[in-house]
C-alpha cells in the first residue's frame, strides 16, 4: 500500500489486517505518538464488538466487466452499486434539475474512471483529492476512486485555496479530480496556486460535475483483470476517506473514515426513520461532510433507492424538487429547512409524499420544527454526533412531538456514552457533562495531527465530544453548552480562531476577536472585533474582498465587522471574549441584516 513512508506486507487475517493498516496509515501522517497509537487501537477493537443486522449476500460484477463474484455482507459500496447496475440497472440512481441518472449510467462512469486512474499510474492506497460541486459526478468520483483502491481526500466545494493547500499538503495528495472550474479559478490557475504553495499535482483529471465522465476521456484505457481488481477491493474496514473538520485553531483537520462506521450509522438510522426501499431520498447537505456522505452515498445505495441532489441549494428550487420526486426522506441542516419555510411555495407546492425529515449539525428549533411538521406532515427528526464520533443520540418516530423538538434524542446504547467532567473524572452519575464514546460509529481520529488525537481520545480510548450535555433518567440527551469555541452557521461548525486568523492577516489589522452572532435563520453569524492598527478606516466589503483574493475560503468570511478603539482584554493579557459576547447581544438587533451576505451564500 502506497503510505508515503514504506509499505505494508498484508496479513492473512483480514480483520488483523484491516487495523494494521489503519495504524500504519495513520503512523504514515505521523497521527498519533505512542500514546495516541495505543487509544486508536483500543478504540479499533472496542468498536468491532457491534454485530450488525445480516444482509443478504449479493452477486456484483468485477471491474473489468467479464465475470461475476459473489460477496457477503460485508460489501462495500462500490459492491452494491455493481449489484443494482445489474439487478436494476434502468432505475434511477440520482434526480437533479438537468435529469437523471441510472444505476447502470453510474456504476459505468465509475469503471471508466477508475480504469482512467488505474491507467495514469494511480496506486493502492494513494491519496485522490475530489473538489466538485453536490451532483451524482461527486459520488461517481467517490466510487471510481474506490475501485481504483486509493483513498478518497473529500474537499468541499466552498473551500477557497489556503483551504485545499492545508488539506492536500496535509494528506500528500498529489492526485485531484476536479471539474474545469472553482471559484473563478481556471484549471491551470487552480494548479499554478497549489504549487506556489509547495502542493505539486503529479495528475490532474476534468470531469463534468453532472455525469462525472472526463471532459476529455483518454483513446484507451486498459481494463482490469480480476487479480487486478480483487488486490485494489477495499475491505469496508479499510481507509476510505479523508474530509476534513472544524478545528478550534487553524485549519480544518482532517478526520479518517471507513466504510464500517457509515453502516452502522445507516442501521441506526433505518431504525429511526423506518427506512426501506420505498423511500425516495433527497440530501441537500455537502457530499464530503458526514452528513452528507451517509444520506446521499450510503444509504441510499443499500437501501437500492433514488437521491434527489443540487448543485447549491435554493429553497424555492428545493420545493419544486420535492414535488417533482415525490421525496419521502429529506436531509438537511435546520437553516436549510428554516428557509425553505420562509419561501412562497411552501404552501403552494405538493409536499405530502415527505414522512421524514433528518436535520443535525445545530439546535432544533422547537418553534420552526412543529410548524415544518404541519405544513408538510413529516416527522423531523435529528442525529446527535460529529463528524469524528458518529452518532451519540436520535430522535425516532417513536418520539413524542416534544421529545423530538426539545432534546437530541435518547443516547444510543451501543455507543457506550459515558459523562466526564473538567478533570476528566466519570460522572455519568449526575447527567451532566462532557460526553465521550466507544461504539461502533467512531471515525479512525485525525490524520497527522497527535496533538489534535490526544485531545480526542482519552487514554482510555473514548473519544470526545466538544459540547456540555444532559442525560435524563429516560436517555434523552440535551446540548446545553460548548468547550471548543465554535460558530455554528447553518449547521456548519465554523472555528473562531481559523477566522481570526484569516482576519488579521489584513494590514490594518493589529488585533481581532471572532464571536458568534444569534441570527433568526442560519442560527449564528461570524461578526468580527477587529482594533485597527492607527490607520485609515475599514470596512466589511473591503475586508471580505481582501479575504477571496487571497484564497480564503467562503466559510471564514466575517458577516459583521465591528472597529473598536481597543479589544477588551482578560486579566491576563488575552482578549475577553465574554465582553465581545455582551457586546453582539446589545449590537444584534441594530446591525443592518444585509451586511450579513458577504460572499458565503
Amino acid at each position: 500500500m502506497a503510505l508515503g513512508s514504506g509499505s505494508l506486507e498484508v496479513p492473512a487475517n483480514k480483520k488483523l489486517c484491516g487495523m494494521v493498516n489503519r495504524l500504519a496509515f495513520l503512523c504514515a501522517g505521523r497521527a498519533a505518538n505512542h500514546v495516541g497509537l495505543g487509544r486508536l487501537f483500543l478504540a479499533c477493537c472496542t468498536r468491532r464488538k457491534y454485530a450488525a443486522p445480516a444482509r443478504e449476500a449479493i452477486r456484483v460484477r468485477g471491474l473489468s466487466e467479464c465475470s461475476e463474484v459473489v460477496v457477503s455482507n460485508k460489501a462495500t459500496i462500490s459492491q452494491c452499486v455493481s449489484n443494482l447496475a445489474v439487478t436494476q440497472g434502468d432505475a434511477r440512481a440520482f434526480s437533479t434539475s438537468e435529469g437523471s441518472v441510472s444505476w447502470r449510467a453510474y456504476d459505468e462512469a465509475a469503471n471508466e474512471l477508475a480504469r482512467a486512474l488505474v491507467h495514469l499510474g494511480v496506486g493502492v492506497g494513494d491519496r485522490v483529492g475530489v473538489l466538485l460541486p453536490d451532483g451524482p459526478g461527486v459520488h461517481v468520483a467517490f466510487l471510481a476512486i474506490e475501485r481504483a483502491g486509493a483513498v478518497i481526500v473529500g474537499a468541499g466545494a466552498r473551500s477557497g485555496v489556503k483551504e485545499l493547500v492545508h488539506l492536500f499538503g496535509l494528506t500528500q495528495c498529489t492526485v485531484l479530480i476536479s471539474a474545469a472550474e472553482h471559484q473563478g479559478l481556471g484549471a491551470v490557475a487552480l494548479r499554478a496556486e497549489l504549487a506556489e504553495a509547495d502542493v505539486s499535482l503529479t495528475l490532474h483529471l476534468i470531469v463534468d460535475s453532472e455525469s462525472g465522465r472526463q471532459s476529455e476521456p483518454l483513446s484507451e484505457t486498459a481494463g482490469m483483470d480480476e487479480e487486478d481488481a480483487a488486490a485494489r477491493r477495499h475491505d469496508p474496514d479499510d481507509i476510505w476517506l479523508l474530509n476534513s473538520t472544524s478545528g478550534t485553531t487553524g485549519m480544518p483537520k482532517c478526520v479518517v473514515h471507513d466504510q464500517s462506521r457509515w453502516f452502522v450509522f445507516h442501521d441506526f438510522a433505518v431504525e429511526a426513520g423506518q427506512l426501506d426501499q420505498n423511500d425516495v431520498f433527497m440530501s441537500v447537505v455537502p457530499a464530503p461532510f458526514g452528513f452528507g456522505i451517509w444520506t446521499a452515498h450510503v444509504t441510499p445505495v443499500l437501501l437500492g433507492v433514488p437521491t434527489v441532489l443540487m448543485t447549491g441549494f435554493d429553497a424555492d428550487a428545493a420545493l419544486d424538487l420535492i414535488e417533482q420526486h415525490r421525496v419521502t426522506v429529506l436531509a438537511a441542516v435546520s437553516t436549510q429547512f428554516i428557509m425553505m419555510l420562509n419561501s412562497a411555495k411552501i404552501d403552494s407546492c405538493d409536499l405530502s409524499s415527505l414522512r421524514v425529515l433528518f436535520t443535525g449539525g445545530e439546535a432544533v428549533p422547537r418553534d420552526r420544527a412543529s410548524v415544518f411538521e404541519e405544513k408538510t406532515g413529516a416527522k423531523v427528526l435529528q442525529f446527535y454526533g460529529s463528524n469524528e464520533v458518529g452518532a451519540v443520540s436520535r430522535t425516532t418516530l417513536d418520539d413524542s412531538s416534544d421529545r423530538r423538538w426539545t432534546t437530541a434524542g435518547r443516547v444510543i446504547k451501543e455507543m457506550k456514552v459515558r459523562l466526564f467532567d473538567e478533570q476528566g473524572a466519570d460522572v455519568t452519575h449526575t447527567g451532566r457533562g462532557q460526553p465521550g464514546c466507544l461504539g461502533p460509529t467512531l471515525s479512525q481520529g485525525y490524520y497527522g495531527d497527535p496533538q489534535a488525537n490526544a485531545k480526542l481520545y482519552r487514554d482510555d480510548g473514548w473519544m470526545m465530544l466538544g459540547d456540555i450535555v444532559t442525560i435524563d433518567d429516560e436517555g434523552y440527551l440535551t446540548v446545553v453548552g460548548r468547550t471548543d469555541d465554535f460558530i455554528i452557521r447553518g449547521g456548519k461548525n465554523i472555528s473562531a480562531a481559523a477566522v481570526e486568523e484569516q482576519v488579521g492577516t489584513h494590514p490594518r489589522v493589529a488585533h481581532v476577536g471572532v464571536v458568534a452572532m444569534p441570527d433568526p435563520v442560519f442560527g449564528e453569524r461570524v461578526c468580527a472585533f477587529v482594533e485597527l492598527d492607527g490607520r485609515s478606516a475599514l470596512d466589511l466589503n473591503t475586508l471580505c474582498a481582501y479575504l477571496r483574493e487571497h484564497g480564503t475560503s467562503k466559510e471564514y468570511l466575517p458577516e459583521h465587522l465591528v472597529v473598536l478603539d481597543a479589544l477588551p482584554r482578560a486579566a491576563g493579557g488575552k482578549i475577553a471574549k465574554a465582553e465581545l459576547c455582551s457586546h453582539v447581544a446589545a449590537l444584534s438587533n441594530k446591525l443592518d441584516s444585509a451586511t450579513c451576505t458577504q460572499g458565503k451564500d
